[in-house]
């Protein structure tokens, strides 16, 4: 099993839902969040900032602006991961900055809490 952690855009949650359902994978988990890309930030006064150049810190103004976007959680079976990758990357890429990112983590194991059965089995069934 492995964990899906995809942070997407806001305005694409709706898209993104839809077509995950679509493709046989309708349980996810969002949350909202906070973030920004390295392209938002003049490197050069980041740099200076961490150094303690008063300038610097005073110029970085809103390019520390945390972006609100979306935290996708997915767990699929081992099997189920290029799928889910190839979907949200679909829905998602717009080609500009702030896309978004997918990471693909470990998952030992879960658990259905109502039931008390664990591993593959509590996952959705898709065909």
């Amino acid at each position: 099993m492995k964990e899906i952690l995809a942070i997407v855009r806001l305005n694409r949650m709706n898209q993104t839902k839809r077509a995950l359902a679509e493709v046989g994978l309708p349980s996810i988990t969002g949350r909202d969040a906070l973030g920004r890309g390295k392209g938002l930030v003049d490197l050069h006064l980041l740099q200076g900032a961490e150094r303690g150049y008063e300038e610097a810190i005073s110029q970085l103004g809103q390019s520390q602006r945390l972006i609100p976007k979306r935290a996708l959680l997915i767990v699929v079976p081992d099997t189920l991961v290029e799928k889910t990758v190839h979907t949200i990357v679909r829905v998602n890429r717009t080609g500009k900055p702030g896309d978004g990112m997918i990471f693909v983590l470990p998952c030992m194991n879960a658990w259905r809490v109502r039931t008390g059965e664990d591993g593959e089995e509590v996952l959705d069934d898709v065909v």
